[in-house]
């Protein structure tokens, strides 16, 4: 963002405000380069994390996260075959126990009291709300879907019917926060002033996602008409109750160029969408027969960050509403042969891990680097690095890696940086850390 365009901005800002009935953001003060200095920092944390990682909302506050962070996805609501939203206690569909009703003693609050038996919010819903206490300007935002639970998406988004019903069910149980009763926990507004946003995370509308995930070619027009509606209802909600910033929406999106072809309307769904997030990895995985990068900043003739910004800004996505995703993880391939630094070699398979082969968390890794069994490799033209120790490989991105990406996010003006997922961190933050700093210019 320009210097000189910043009087221009403000005035426009001035104006939007008169057209929407919301108060305008700042506007923010441009750095050196001549970029916005307000970079979004969006981090995921994940429903599930709680239990096997031990991973509480206090563990944000803990390593230092929870100041340099202004958004929070929660990971995830899922789409009922009905096309609404639900929570409930169903396994593998829904887990109000994690999110609202479970109990945290003092040692793992936020605010160190331990939770009661009458309160009506409890569990994570409960640990962010007092987390935003602490932090005002942190927001939280719901993620709806994400790979294992898109299922539903597409027969959500089908009609306008549907649509409209879809987005109320959503507002109702997340934004005005009515709760299901759950013995004590629950009722009507137990919830509200939780989430600041919806972020949708349908993979992918009008192409192939998980085996169980419905597409249709009218995917891509229903998800324009999709976002349309979500930001028009909560923008009524908004106003109805007379907020003065507005709530926000924002959506996950493929690097593939032939996945975003079929399912997105990029200017037409840009205009509605506070920002999008960009798929920064997984360009390969441990599933496939050779090793190979899962999240280069550039790389020719492959999947790349830079390719992904490249292929929405083509399509019309403004720079400063593209935030680059990046991975908190590593990809990881096992029986590796064909010698030197291992990267583009066959493997037998997915490498043992923690919790999923061919998946471990960063701080796993960075055990792994300081053993002093693996070697770390890197490609400083490509933007990754990689661990070798002559028969397993992992890819995945390091402190050095990330201030290469950060420098990349202020050199093209984009919007900020996202990762996946805040759980797989080292103890003091210190993926956290680099991205905070880049951003920043340290």
């Amino acid at each position: 963002m320009r210097r000189s365009m910043l009087g221009r901005l403000a005035v426009a800002a001035c104006s939007l405000s008169l057209l929407t009935g919301f108060a305008p953001a700042a506007v923010a003060q441009a750095d050196g380069g001549g970029h916005d200095r307000s970079y979004k920092k969006v981090g995921y944390f994940t429903q599930w994390g709680v239990y096997g990682r031990d991973f509480q909302v206090q563990d944000l506050e803990a390593n230092g996260s929870a100041g340099k962070l202004t958004h929070i996805n929660y990971a995830f609501g899922n789409v009922s075959p009905q096309g609404r939203c639900f929570t409930g206690n169903v396994p593998g569909e829904a887990d109000a126990w994690a999110d609202y009703v479970r109990p945290l003693d003092a040692a793992n609050s936020v605010d160190g009291v331990a939770d009661t038996g009458e309160q009506p919010l409890a569990g994570n819903f409960n640990q962010l709300r007092e987390l935003k206490a602490e932090h005002p300007g942190l927001k939280v935002l719901i993620s709806l879907g994400g790979w294992s639970w898109s299922t539903h998406f597409s027969d959500a988004a089908l009609t306008p019917a549907s649509r409209k019903a879809f987005v109320e069910s959503c507002i109702d149980l997340y934004i005005k926060g009515n709760l299901p009763q759950d013995g004590a926990r629950g009722g009507a507004g137990a919830a509200a002033g939780v989430f600041d946003g919806i972020d949708l995370d349908w993979e992918w509308p009008g192409s192939a996602g998980d085996t169980d995930t419905t597409y249709r070619p009218e995917d891509k027009q229903n998800f324009t008409a999709l976002v349309k509606e979500f930001r028009t209802q909560l923008d009524a909600y908004a106003r109805s109750q007379k907020k003065k910033t507005k709530y926000e929406l924002s959506a996950f999106v493929p690097t593939a160029p032939a996945k975003i072809d079929a399912g997105f309307d990029v200017r037409r769904i840009m205009r509605d969408l506070d920002f999008v997030t960009l798929q920064g990895y997984d360009f390969h995985v441990s599933g496939e027969p050779r090793t190979a990068q899962q999240s280069a900043l550039r790389a020719r003739g492959d999947f790349s960050v830079d390719g992904t910004v490249d292929a929405w800004l083509r399509r019309g996505a403004p720079a400063n509403k593209l935030v680059m995703g990046m991975p908190f993880y590593g990809q990881g391939w096992t029986g590796v042969s064909g010698g030197g630094d291992g990267m583009g070699q066959p493997a037998t398979g997915p490498a043992p891990a923690t919790w999923a082969a061919g998946y471990e968390d960063y701080k796993a890794l960075k055990k792994l680097a300081d053993s002093g069994t693996y070697t770390i490799h890197r490609d400083r033209r490509g933007g990754h690095a990689w661990l070798f120790d002559g028969t397993t490989l992992w890819t995945y991105d390091d402190p050095q890696v990330l201030r290469a990406k950060t420098g990349y996010i202020r050199e093209h003006g984009l919007g900020g940086a996202m990762f996946w997922s805040l759980d797989a961190d080292s103890a003091d933050g210190e993926l956290m850390t680099a991205v905070d700093r880049g951003l920043r210019g340290r």
